[in-house]
């Protein structure tokens, strides 16, 4: 007998909300990919490209929240979403502010976001596992998230820090959103072959 939460199992409902993350997950992967190479190639040339990128990458988490509020059905609590959101947008203008005094403070602030954000998304991985399979690479990202924020504040006062130190934080967030793209993808199809 199959358990519930199987791919075999899973709802119209739930498929389309696989299909919904997997497109989210993939872009999210995209986004921090292409942010990377922002920071490797300017980041330590040009102070002002720095700050701008600093400053995008908690706005374009709050944007990608936005879609992954958007993906699921209205019957699901999005209530650590919201409060994502909240986090997100205050960290961007934290952000802004604390870069005025240096990177470091910035670094400090950035640290603050990926312990939150982090905890957030090892909650909502685990919530999702009642409904769709594929969401262990999520849960392991949450959690490295928070052991990275840890890290990024440790670091924040080492001299010669600066947003590339960032590079490798994003850097595991793309590979497990591509993990989770991956592995949904996989429960998707095998929900397709099911009679």
């Amino acid at each position: 007998m199959k358990s519930p939460n199987t791919s075999a199992a899973l709802s119209y409902e739930a498929v389309q909300t696989a299909k919904s993350l997997r497109k989210l997950y993939f872009a999210r992967a995209t986004f921090s990919i292409v942010w990377i190479a922002l920071v490797t190639a300017f980041a330590s040339k040009d102070a002002a490209a720095a700050r701008v990128l600093f400053i995008i990458y908690p706005v374009w988490d709050v944007l990608a929240t936005l879609f992954d509020i958007k993906s699921n059905p209205p019957s699901i609590n999005k209530t650590p979403q919201y409060i994502n959101i909240a986090i997100g947008i205050i960290t961007a203008v934290a952000v802004a502010i604390a870069l005025q005094e240096g990177i470091a403070q910035a670094l400090i602030v950035f640290s603050a976001w990926a312990i939150l954000t982090g905890l957030i998304q090892l909650i909502l991985g685990l919530n999702r596992r009642k409904q769709l399979e594929g969401q262990w690479p999520m849960i392991i990202s949450g959690a490295q998230s928070m052991l990275a924020g840890v890290s990024i504040f440790l670091k924040a006062q080492t001299p010669g820090t600066g947003v590339n130190t960032l590079a490798g934080y994003a850097a595991f967030g793309a590979f497990y959103f591509l993990l989770a793209g991956f592995r949904l993808n996989k429960t998707i199809k095998q929900a397709s072959l099911e009679p």
